[in-house]
């Protein structure tokens, strides 16, 4: 027989249960993420660039926004990045969320002033993690670098690779997480 807080415990959860929206149900996570609205995943596979913002402890957004070439694989943003930068160095330091903006918006850093267009655009929350060295992973990002990147990608190829050999640079995979969505 059931006491009266175990009822009202059990009551409450199925409750909650029922309340669960149905839309919920299918926009919970895929695999380790959170499904985007399609819309962002357009954005996502045609955009050039991507605004990366890691996220301090207290959940505000670092003073880092800087645009970066990436590849929308397996339903996560990945880019390689210095070692040193602070995208690397934030997550080294457990600071393992960050705030992904898409589109272009042109430079973030001018001489003068900041450039805050980005800030229109269709946005997320990411769980970011540092992935080591794979090298799979890293021909496939580059093969997507070809495609949106090929006047550029020449000059940085075979940089990207002996960095990520040696350890001078880092992929990067900013998988989509359900807290900050913005359309």
């Amino acid at each position: 027989m059931l006491d009266r807080r175990r009822f009202l415990e059990h009551s409450a959860v199925a409750l909650g249960l029922a309340a669960f929206p149905v839309g919920l149900a299918a926009a919970a996570p895929r695999r380790a993420g959170f499904a985007l609205p399609d819309v962002t995943v357009e954005a996502l596979r045609s955009s050039p660039y991507v605004y990366v913002s890691p996220l301090r402890s207290d959940g505000g957004e670092s003073k880092c926004h800087g645009e970066v070439w990436y590849g929308w694989l397996d339903g996560s943003v990945v880019c390689t990045v210095a070692h040193d930068r602070w995208k690397a160095r934030a997550i080294r330091r457990g600071l393992d969320r960050a705030r992904i903006w898409v589109g272009d918006h042109g430079r973030w850093k001018g001489l003068t002033s900041n450039n805050e267009a980005f800030r229109q655009a269709p946005h997320f929350d990411a769980k970011a993690e540092l992935v080591g060295q794979d090298k799979g992973l890293l021909e496939r990002l580059l093969v997507e670098y070809e495609r949106k990147y090929p006047q550029e990608i020449g000059r940085w190829r075979d940089r990207m690779r002996q960095g990520q050999a040696d350890g001078s640079r880092v992929l990067v995979r900013y998988t989509p997480a359900a807290a900050g969505l913005r359309l």
